[in-house]
């Protein structure tokens, strides 16, 4: 790779020296002399405030793994030195996109920016402080993986009494967080643990269960699936053979039934052999409305509020310990995603009836536990009213579903995976809301 940028770094260097004299530090020198620098705080400023930037570590990817991460923007692209040239023009169509790259020692990044440049790109910075300036400044970082001697992408942390989440990555499932990228929480109480969620495979759902088993002796007796999806299912069939019941909502169990093998093969595609003895399991327990476990002098509800995100989406809610466990109905700390079977109409409805639970510690699908709604309502409820909003405004316009796509998002673009679901939740809402009043 180092041999294809220097190659053509050649190309644009001037002068009388032969090409047999030029070595890499001269290529480099000249190479800075093309480019423009950007400081710590100026690319804290450009992420903050420039809503159609790309970050670009040329890094690879084992170095990205072992030193401990990526710069977190709304977009992070991960393109090594030696693909720029053939893979940036997919990625980055606008020739005009501010992009800043940053490698760890300032020479593949001078290179990258010097191609860029060379390709027609107008608005290129390189990031001479690189990954370790950002990172020992404690800026924030993509992580690929928190416990690498685990399968899970980080152990369980305690939330309150009893209550436990090992909160999976805010990325999408990739082969380095092993399909943790939603949390997988359990309640411990004296008759047993409840778990919420089967997690992405077998060999996670193991994991998991090795942590319990550190931290109480009491057995899993049910494990409950926040929807069909499958870093919520997949796993069932390892708890099942350690004699734990798995519990779904009808709707969950249709979705697993009728769409569920094409699930555990594109699981199979992200994970390879993570994935293995991981197979398609069928629930124990089904429900329509509500269920309620009695084990240890409490009742452990389990309620289906109405329609949400995914078919079949459940919340877990222990009133005396005022906790509540919302499944994907609640988002804050990377964006939601909208998908062609969701209601965000029916989403909004079932808002009110999760916040007026009003739980004390509540653990969403995605993120850190808090202690209140505010962040949650902000990013979840109020992000599907104000798309809705500005779909219909839209609609009654008679505009396009282009101009969907380019709903002003930029109040949400500090969420992970803003870059990769901003404009596709606008274009399904778009398309969805067309047909409603059909």
């Amino acid at each position: 790779m180092r041999a294809i940028w220097l190659g053509l770094a050649l190309v644009a260097v001037t002068g009388t020296a032969q090409a047999e004299e030029l070595t890499g530090e001269r290529l480099i020198e000249a190479a800075n002399a093309e480019i423009t620098n950007i400081d710590k705080e100026g690319l804290q400023d450009l992420i903050a405030n420039e809503p159609d930037h790309v970050v670009i570590d040329v890094r690879t990817r084992t170095e990205i793994e072992h030193t401990g991460g990526q710069i977190r923007s709304s977009e992070t692209l991960n393109i090594p030195r030696g693909w720029i040239e053939f893979e940036v023009r997919g990625e980055i169509p606008d020739k005009d996109t501010p992009i800043v790259v940053y490698c760890g020692q300032n020479l593949r990044s001078v290179a990258a920016a010097q191609t860029l440049q060379q390709m027609g790109y107008t608005n290129v910075h390189n990031y001479p402080g690189g990954f370790f300036e950002w990172k020992d400044a404690g800026l924030p970082l993509y992580v690929l993986d928190k416990a690498r001697d685990s399968f899970l992408y980080d152990r369980p942390r305690k939330v309150t009494e009893g209550v436990w989440s090992a909160i999976g990555a805010t990325q999408p499932s990739t082969y380095e967080n092993s399909g943790h990228n939603n949390n997988l929480s359990f309640i411990i109480t004296d008759d047993g643990v409840v778990v919420m969620n089967a997690g992405d495979n077998y060999l996670l759902a193991k994991s998991l269960h090795h942590e319990i088993k550190q931290i109480t002796d009491q057995p899993v007796e049910y494990v409950v699936l926040e929807n069909a999806q499958g870093h919520a299912m997949l796993g069932m069939t390892y708890w099942q053979e350690q004699g734990a019941r798995v519990i779904a909502h009808n709707d969950a169990w249709r979705e697993i039934e009728a769409n569920g093998q094409a699930s555990l093969e594109g699981a199979a595609n992200r994970t390879r052999e993570k994935a293995f003895m991981t197979e398609l399991g069928i629930p124990d327990i089904t429900f329509a409305s509500r269920l309620d476990l009695e084990m240890g002098g409490e009742t452990i509800q389990i309620l289906y509020l109405g329609p949400g995100h995914a078919p079949g989406d459940i919340a877990v809610f222990v009133p005396g310990r005022s906790t509540l466990i919302t499944g994907d109905l609640a988002f804050h700390q990377r964006m939601l995603p909208i998908f062609d079977y969701t209601d965000t109409a029916g989403w909004v409805d079932t808002w009110h009836k999760l916040e007026a639970l009003g739980a004390d510690y509540i653990i969403p699908g995605h993120g850190e536990p808090v202690n209140d709604f505010e962040a949650l309502r902000r990013y979840t409820h109020d992000y599907l009213v104000y798309l809705r909003e500005e779909v219909q405004r839209i609609l009654d316009e008679g505009g396009t579903l282009n101009d969907a796509y380019n709903i002003d998002q930029t109040a949400y673009r500090h969420l992970d995976t803003y870059g990769e679901l901003h404009r596709q939740n606008a274009g399904r809402v778009f398309r969805a809301m067309e047909f409603e009043d059909f």
